[in-house]
């Protein structure tokens, strides 16, 4: 068996492992799925009527921001996954039956993904029984998909780093409140003029604005160039920065 083959062997195997304890944490499935829902039917049912979004539907408007919430949400039982796996010597025993280091790391931030994914379809047709009416072409339904899928994996590198640098799951979940609390200062739910001084400027400069103003753009049908890089470049950034703190803090403490 070659090198290549055998990583992706021990990747499926520890994907798999990933699902199973996922199902058997409802507080996990709860947070990912039916919190954001929640969320949703408040921000649109009860809050929405006092936002100015500048006349747009406001369901249109929120639909991207919930789906950010979707991402951020999704990253407490990730980071407590990694650090009980660091915790408990799993991962040293791991080492001694000859499983590659990083098929652990990629099947927890592969993990991450896929869960946060199928939860931000749920919530996307969600929205869409509650009256979103996108304008997306099928070229830029494509761009969501894509924009989504690198928010993802960087927010899935950055919460591995997390769990791997906390040393008790208490502290693994208290290190990842920041990127859950991220959505909710950005652009998600308001508009960024509508903001005080200093919640202004610290919306408008954090990551998970530009990336929701593009996604709302992609699903409007009317993508802007502008966001996008800047979205991108958090991204990229991000995911260098959680994989390369990632991977020392693994080196170190394995």
């Amino acid at each position: 068996m070659s090198a290549m083959t055998a990583s992706l062997a021990d990747f499926s195997t520890m994907l798999q492992r990933n699902f199973r304890h996922t199902l058997r944490n409802p507080t996990a499935l709860f947070n990912a799925v039916l919190f954001p829902i929640v969320m949703m039917l408040m921000f649109v049912h009860v809050f929405g009527g006092s936002f100015d979004v500048g006349g747009v539907d406001y369901i249109d408007y929120a639909t991207p921001g919930v789906i950010m919430m979707t991402i951020g949400y999704g990253v407490s039982a990730t980071a407590i996954a990694v650090q009980s796996d660091m915790a408990t010597g799993i991962i040293n025993r791991f080492r001694v039956m000859d499983v590659s280091p990083s098929a652990v790391l990629v099947a927890h931030v592969v993990a991450s993904m896929l869960r946060s994914l199928a939860s931000i379809v749920f919530i996307v047709l969600i929205a869409l029984a509650m009256g979103f009416r996108p304008d997306a072409s099928p070229l830029q339904w494509l761009g969501v998909l894509g924009t989504v899928l690198l928010a993802l994996f960087a927010v899935g590198w950055l919460t591995v780093a997390l769990g791997l640098g906390a040393r008790t799951p208490e502290n693994a979940g208290f290190a990842v409140v920041p990127l859950m609390m991220l959505p909710f200062l950005s652009n998600a739910f308001v508009e960024t003029d509508n903001m005080g001084a200093g919640a202004r400027q610290f919306a408008e400069y954090q990551p998970f604005s530009p990336i929701t103003e593009t996604l709302r753009g992609l699903l409007a049908g009317d993508p802007s160039a502008s966001p996008a890089i800047q979205a991108a470049a958090w991204c990229v950034g991000l995911a260098l920065f959680g994989y390369l703190r990632a991977r020392a803090k693994f080196t170190k403490r394995a």
